[in-house]
């Protein structure tokens, strides 16, 4: 399947200014993979990559990568008068299945207000299947990367947030992403929304860096079975001896998968874990860490 490829460059030298007009040049439910080459820069754009373009990629200058920045909240008033809600309020929003990054940067620069409500801001909202995104780095304060749902690949990833800045229902296999606390207090990582035992989805995190500010949980119970694995992964000493939280509600406890294996650093002491937390063994940990947790050796392709 040959691939098509066009640029974006805001000094006029490529074939569109904004990738905004990129996208709108790609016809509808193409077949083909469209290569948007981005030049460096800082593109004030508000993108969504609807169902009917799949087979779409981005792709960045390793040395320089772009920025799409934005500031939408959940509470931001759309074109309609009415609040965004997260959903909404992501910089850049993709619902077609096949998408790729490849160095870019999102970014969501609203800041986390303590105290006040819907102030969600995500940097990058996933609901489209069959995702990867390479060397790309996620900037946001709360909920920065909404992990909405399908199958995703993250590769060589930096995130960074404070409350729940990576959340969701996806199916996802992280690896060697580097995660970075802003949280001035106490906030989680991931917050997984798993709502029933015979769904796929979860996280799963293997050679990755957890670093950063204030303390944190691996993760918090959105759903009832929210499901999330650290394998091979350094914590430093963020992150809080429970490890895990159950948001309030002891059911979850022995609904929840949340389970560690081989981690190293200050932060992956077991001796303080809540009760319910699962120390993997290898038969246990296999299903999570490899690419295959997300079938990848059916449709990732090399960067």
């Amino acid at each position: 399947m040959n691939s098509v490829r066009v640029s974006v460059s805001q000094d006029g030298a490529g074939d569109f200014k904004t990738i905004g007009d990129a996208i709108s040049s790609i016809p509808p439910n193409n077949t083909r993979r469209v290569i948007i080459a981005i030049k460096p820069g800082v593109y004030r754009e508000k993108i969504f990559i609807p169902r009917t373009l799949p087979f779409l990629t981005f792709l960045g200058d390793w040395s320089e990568p772009p920025t799409i920045t934005g500031n939408d909240t959940a509470s931001v008033s759309g074109n309609d008068g009415k609040p965004l809600r997260t959903y909404q309020s992501a910089t850049v929003a993709v619902d077609a299945n096949y998408f790729v990054a490849i160095n870019m940067k999102f970014e969501n620069t609203a800041p986390h207000v303590i105290g006040t409500r819907q102030e969600q801001a995500v940097a990058v909202r996933i609901s489209g299947t069959k995702a990867a995104f390479y060397n790309c780095s996620f900037y946001g304060d709360q909920d920065t990367l909404y992990d909405h749902k399908g199958l995703h690949y993250f590769s060589n990833c930096f995130i960074q947030g404070s409350v729940d800045f990576i959340f969701g229902s996806g199916r996802s296999f992280y690896e060697n992403c580097h995660l970075n606390s802003i949280a001035k207090k106490v906030a989680s990582l991931t917050a997984q929304k798993r709502s029933n035992s015979s769904l796929a989805s979860g996280f799963s995190f293997k050679d990755s860096t957890i670093t950063g500010s204030g303390l944190i949980y691996l993760g918090r119970a959105w759903g009832d079975y929210s499901r999330v694995v650290f394998s091979y992964t350094y914590m430093d000493k963020i992150v809080l001896p429970q490890g895990w939280n159950d948001w309030g509600d002891q059911r979850r406890d022995s609904r929840v998968y949340y389970g560690e294996y081989k981690c190293s650093g200050p932060g992956a002491n077991l001796t303080g874990r809540v009760t319910w937390a699962r120390v993997l063994t290898d038969e246990e940990a296999r299903p999570f860490i490899g690419a295959y947790y997300v079938e990848g050796d059916t449709w990732l392709i090399s960067p």
